[in-house]
């Protein structure tokens, strides 16, 4: 009778078990890279956004003003991913004169992200917002912001 050729139930499991613990330690990390490049769309439309608005007050010398009936311009750019689909990051603007402050607030499956909120005002001035005020901890900014 020839041999048999074939895997042995215990090599399949071991197999099995090996592949489960890589996974087991691939799969947060590649969640993070994709949360990590959310997080920089975000950035990047409100900080283009921004542009956009000084631009504009370079051009006029204001942002928003009773010429424009006092609403905020129509910003270029969202925070749509890529790839289409819904938005991870919602861009809104709060406008006068000689001010603006810039909020990408999460949405979708970034609403639980560590990062919140972001904010960029006229001043320069970029930091997280965590619904009511500034965030304090100077190590999660500095991480959300890339510094």
């Amino acid at each position: 009778m020839p041999a048999v050729r074939g895997f042995t139930l215990i090599e399949v499991m071991v197999t099995t078990a090996i592949v489960g613990i890589l996974a087991t330690i691939a799969y947060p990390s590649y969640s993070s890279h994709v949360a990590r490049s959310k997080r920089s769309d975000a950035r990047a439309a409100l900080l283009e956004n921004a542009q956009y608005l000084e631009t504009r007050f370079t051009s006029n010398g204001y942002y928003s003003s009773a010429k424009d009936n006092n609403t905020a311009p129509t910003l270029p750019l969202t925070s749509v991913p890529r790839n289409g689909g819904s938005p991870n990051y919602t861009i809104t603007a709060t406008v006068s004169n000689t001010s603006y402050t810039l909020t990408a607030a999460p949405t979708g499956t970034m609403l639980n992200d560590k990062c919140k909120s972001y904010r960029v005002e006229q001043t320069g001035a970029q930091y997280l917002w965590d619904g009511s005020q500034k965030v304090s901890d100077t190590a999660l900014v500095a991480e959300c912001w890339n510094r």
